[in-house]
């Protein structure tokens, strides 16, 4: 049986199994939420596809994207990922990964956990939006625009409205799948 999916999942079979498994599914586990954090901020000015299928790399060049690994990497470290073929080799972006572990880090001491901290900015519960095709979908909210000013003034990297907006998609913060999709009630009627 052939599923209706959002327009963007398109024919390749990741992007259709990312789509239909993890793509706006609530996530409240710190590590995966530090992982989609320094993936979409390697993402910027690149398609989503591109860093999927980077992303096993990213998962071995970054330790499993342990938060507290990362914070120590050293300039050693930074010339070795920027010689990384199977990730995107950006000095800014790879250094901006050591500064958000750090960051981050702050924020769970700070928190009690990365979760509660992004989360508050739809008040603890995934956003159900009822888009009926791409072009309804936003780029950025307000919400967005919140945790990107936020998250810059804790001296995050790669955090702007955009990418921030991006984040809450994939993390389930809000579900932007188009009302046709069949994601979008199944997360919907899952009060996710």
């Amino acid at each position: 049986m052939n599923k209706t999916r959002c327009a963007w999942a398109g024919s390749d079979a990741l992007y259709q199994r990312y789509h239909d498994t993890e793509w706006g599914v609530p996530v409240h586990d710190d590590q995966r939420l530090f992982e989609f954090l320094i993936l979409e901020g390697a993402q910027a000015g690149l398609s989503w596809i591109t860093i999927l299928r980077k992303r096993e790399n990213y998962r071995a060049a970054f330790d499993g994207f342990d938060a507290a690994r990362i914070a120590r990497y050293d300039a050693n470290k930074i010339e070795s990922l920027l010689q990384n073929t199977g990730i995107v080799r950006n000095r800014l972006k790879v250094q901006a990964a050591i500064c958000n572990a750090q960051k981050f880090l702050e924020i769970q001491e700070s928190h009690g956990s990365f979760d509660a901290f992004v989360w508050q900015f739809v008040g603890g519960k995934s956003r159900q939006n009822h888009w009926r095709g791409l072009a309804e979908v936003p780029a950025s909210t307000v919400e967005s625009d919140a945790m990107g000013e936020m998250l810059k003034q804790r001296g995050f990297k790669f955090v702007g409205s955009t990418i921030c907006y991006a984040f809450m998609q994939a993390t389930g913060m809000v579900n932007d799948h188009t009302v046709n999709c069949f994601r979008h009630a199944e997360l919907r009627s899952k009060g996710e």
